[in-house]
Formats: C-alpha cells, sequence, structure tokens
C-alpha cells in the first residue's frame, strides 16, 4: 500500500503509544482497573481545558453528539439563543439549536472572518433574555480563530452563557475555561487529541449546571445529569468507547508531559512555518484573516479546481488534505498542523503542490 500523509483537520495521525494502545486485550468496563485509567484520563482532559471548575464527560459519539448534548441539557422549548455563523460548523449549532425548537438568533459573520465582540454586544443589546450563545473556538471550515475570551466577556455582560465548541481547536489554539469564564465547552477526539473518530467531550461549569435545574428539553443517552451522577464513583451510565479511552490516556499524558503551553507554542510554530512557504514561496492566498493554529486554509489560484488539485496530491502522493466544504468547494485547500502532524510532512506536502502548481501553470500557458 502507497504510504499516506495525512493532513486533513480531522481525522489526525495517531502516535504510535496511541497505536499501541488501541491494539491491547479488551477490559471490562464496571471495574477498578478501567475506572482508574477513566479517573486519569478524565483529570488529565481538565488540566488540557485549563479548568478546575468544571466537571468533564466522555460519550462515545462524535464531536456533534456532544453540541447536541450542550443543548439539550441546559434549555427548554421556546428558549431564545443566538448561533455565530461563520462557516459549516456555526451552521451546525443553528441547526441544532433549531431542531429542538429554540428561539435562534443568528448573528452572521463573513466566511473568513473572525466574529466581531462589538457585533455581538451590540446583539445582545438588542435581543433580551438570551440564555446561552454558541460559538466556536476554531471554524473548521474556514480556518478562523474566533476570540473566545472576548465573546465570553461579552455574554456574560448580557447574563448569558457561552458554549464553544472546541473540536479543533482544543490542544492547538490557546483556550483557558476558567480564566477565559467559558461556560460550555465540546470537543471530539480526532483532531489534536490525537485518535479516531468516536470520542465526543464536554465540559461543564456551574453557571451552566445552574441553567440546567431548569432545563426541559428532552434527552436520554445524552443527559448529563446520568453521566455527573455515574462521574462520582468514575464511571458512565452507558457504555463507553472503552479502547478509545484506554488510547486517550496515553495522548493525554504524552500532552501533559510535554505542557500544555509548549504544546500550543509548538502548533503555532508549525502553522507559521507553513503559512510563510504557502504565501512566501507558492504565492498563495490565505483565506482566514484570523487563523487557528490547527489548520491552514488558503485560496486556489483563479481557473483552478481545487477538487481536481486535491485528487492529484491523493493519488500521485498519497497525500491527503481537505477540500472546502459548502460554497467553498473547490476553492480552497485546507491543511491541518496540529496534534501528531509532523514537519517533514508538512514539507513533502509543500514540495508536492508546489509541483501540481506549477504543471498547472504549464499547462495553462500551453
Amino acid at each position: 500500500m502507497k504510504k499516506q500523509i495525512l493532513l486533513t483537520p480531522g481525522p489526525t495521525p495517531l502516535p504510535p503509544e496511541v497505536r499501541e494502545a488501541l491494539a491491547r486485550p479488551m477490559v471490562h468496563h464496571r471495574t477498578a482497573e478501567y475506572q482508574e485509567i477513566f479517573k486519569e484520563t478524565v483529570q488529565g482532559l481538565k488540566e488540557i481545558l485549563k479548568t478546575q471548575k468544571s466537571d468533564v464527560f466522555l460519550f462515545a459519539s462524535s464531536g456533534t453528539g456532544t453540541m447536541e448534548a450542550a443543548v439539550v441539557n441546559f434549555l427548554s422549548p421556546g428558549d431564545k439563543v443566538v448561533a455565530v455563523v461563520g462557516g459549516k460548523f456555526g451552521e451546525r449549532w443553528e441547526k441544532i439549536c433549531k431542531a429542538y425548537g429554540l428561539e435562534t438568533v443568528v448573528l452572521p459573520v463573513t466566511w473568513g472572518e473572525a466574529c466581531d465582540p462589538k457585533k455581538l454586544d451590540e446583539l445582545l443589546s438588542r435581543e433580551k433574555q438570551v440564555k446561552v450563545v454558541f460559538s466556536t473556538l476554531c471554524e473548521t471550515s474556514t480556518g478562523v480563530r474566533n476570540d473566545v475570551e472576548s465573546l465570553a466577556r461579552v455574554s456574560h455582560a448580557h447574563g448569558s452563557l457561552i458554549a464553544v465548541d472546541a473540536i479543533s481547536g482544543l490542544a492547538a489554539d490557546p483556550l483557558w475555561t476558567d480564566r477565559w469564564g467559558v461556560d460550555i465547552v465540546v470537543a471530539g477526539s480526532q483532531k489534536a487529541l490525537m485518535l479516531p473518530p468516536g470520542l465526543g467531550l464536554i465540559s461543564v461549569g456551574e453557571p451552566a449546571w445552574k441553567l440546567a435545574a431548569s432545563a426541559r428539553l428532552p434527552r436520554f443517552y445524552f443527559d448529563l445529569s446520568k453521566a455527573r451522577k455515574a462521574l462520582e464513583k468514575w464511571d458512565t451510565p452507558f457504555t463507553p468507547a472503552i479502547s478509545l479511552v484506554v488510547s486517550l490516556q496515553q495522548s493525554v499524558g504524552g500532552i501533559l508531559k510535554k505542557g500544555m503551553e509548549k504544546v500550543w507554542q509548538e502548533t503555532k510554530q508549525l502553522a507559521d512555518q507553513t503559512r510563510k512557504a504557502l504565501v512566501g514561496k507558492l504565492g498563495l492566498s490565505l483565506f482566514a484573516r484570523h487563523p487557528s493554529n490547527a489548520l491552514s486554509a488558503v485560496k486556489v489560484p483563479e481557473g483552478m479546481d481545487g477538487t481536481e488539485l486535491i485528487q492529484a496530491l491523493r493519488q500521485k502522493y498519497g497525500i491527503w488534505v481537505a477540500e472546502g466544504q459548502g460554497a467553498l468547494k473547490g476553492k480552497i485547500i485546507r491543511i491541518a498542523h496540529m496534534g501528531y502532524i509532523r514537519k517533514k510532512d508538512i514539507q513533502l506536502c509543500l514540495s508536492a503542490l508546489e509541483k501540481e502548481l506549477k504543471e498547472v501553470a504549464h499547462e495553462t500557458l500551453n
């Protein structure tokens, strides 16, 4: 099989210790052995999230599952919420909220731009009694990083909580849950946490628990009150994804051994180096004006089909990058540089991309 270099913004490559843990013999989850693994993993995740005040839960689901949990556990039919929509995953917040009959006010953000906290302030000044503001740390579809610290400050000033999709941003972009007062954070396993897809994560602060006390939206599997009761014994109410949790213990341990600030610094360095080459050497333009450390979204040159470019990288070189979503399909490519993605893999991608761009330019001239 041709060697594949995976540079998509999820799933991402797996470190050797994670692959080894995935291959271990199965253990039973209602045992002291597994509960000790679960305890160490959850406590480690709290360090990654920079929180001592929030409870952290894991579900056998994608990140979208915990996005749904962030809606149904804290709200009631007819409650008013704000969805910050500047890409596909802001749209996902909007769709989940509307699916549950919430009065959903959209704060539209131009794709490629970050949400302006002043715009949120203006909206919350007009729209009264907004229970929760739903936003993203990294909008994966555009490569944008939002100023979550400022968005949280504005939300709280108007008496609203804030829930943040950090599925791509966690362990790539700085996130200080307690310091910034982020009430709810959701994430997934297949990004900078360096696992296969299949685990959803949610952290819940005390203000959110107070809101949960009166929430009446329907829920069963994602009922956090059940999860909170089970967590008292380092257990889960339903069967967990055992092998993924065992491997997450290894991933979390590796991140914390290096140190969260060091991980952020190294990810930023690789992001900066990647963008310097994309813009300075290859002459491409970044799509995001406020880019995340997790990935680089770049515009495809005029007259070139981004989908065909991505297919060429896969078929000729075994390099997997992601294309644009929605209206951006064929117009941008997205290259990740988080988690276990190495500098040498980025260099191979940039070299292959340079060859393809030159080949297309040559064909165009002739």
